[in-house]
């Protein structure tokens, strides 16, 4: 088994090295596609340095910001592995916790996969440090997903996504922002794919250290859940 990790990014200098350094210290064998939205922060920079010294990492740099549902789908295009996850470049999320997402894939048990961080803890209770307002909007993504699919999937809006690269490529993806998550989803579902999920760490982090989804940003995801599942549901 191969992995292909697809790390999107703009503006994360301060984290982006790391992130790539925590993927490559997983012991899975893998190829790191990081695709550079246009930052202007100095992460271009640091990419090239990183880029000097490793073998597996491939870099697509955009002159201009386009969304991260722009920047995932280029870096499916150069996705050779086996299984394909994303991973975003803060430090959310830990990248050892990949061999329990992708070992589904890997023994045959689903085509994708969900890393959730809230499975087995709820929504309202265990990341007290999350404002309100995102873990609603989480459990209504959720409660969308189960009303028009009847799947009961826990973290809709999740990172780590995994898939089988095959069934991946097979997705005709049109998302430029941040609607890739519910896009993703509801094509999936609406070619009777069965999204499995396990149980993830997460350490949030805030509006000023950089987290970049507004609540707009929801209202999108709703909005797309329901075009792909009623208006284009054959796309």
């Amino acid at each position: 088994m191969k992995l292909s990790v697809i790390i999107p990014v703009y503006n994360e200098k301060s984290t982006i090295s790391e992130v790539i350094d925590r993927v490559k210290a997983v012991d899975i064998p893998k190829e790191i596609i990081v695709v550079d939205d246009g930052s202007r922060d100095g992460t271009t920079e640091v990419l090239k340095q990183k880029l000097a010294n490793e073998q597996i990492l491939t870099v697509h740099t955009s002159l201009i910001n386009i969304g991260k549902g722009a920047a995932v789908r280029i870096g499916i295009e150069y996705a050779a592995g086996d299984i394909t996850i994303i991973q975003d470049a803060d430090l959310e999320l830990d990248p050892q916790e990949y061999h329990q997402i992708v070992s589904l894939i890997d023994k045959g048990e689903c085509d994708v996969v969900y890393g959730s961080r809230f499975l087995g803890r709820g929504y309202f209770t265990y990341y007290r440090n999350i404002p309100f307002g995102s873990r609603f909007g989480n459990w209504i993504l959720a409660a969308i997903v189960r009303i028009f699919w009847g799947a009961r999937i826990t973290d809709e809006a999740t990172s780590y996504k995994a898939f089988r690269t095959s069934f991946l490529k097979l997705i005709p993806l049109k998302c430029t922002g941040f609607e890739f998550c519910p896009e993703i989803t509801a094509k999936v579902l609406n070619r009777g794919k069965k999204i499995c999920e396990v149980p993830i760490t997460y350490h949030p982090r805030t509006v000023a250290e950089g987290k970049k989804v507004h609540w707009k940003d929801g209202i999108k995801a709703i909005w797309t859940l329901f075009k792909y599942r009623f208006i284009e549901k054959d796309a």
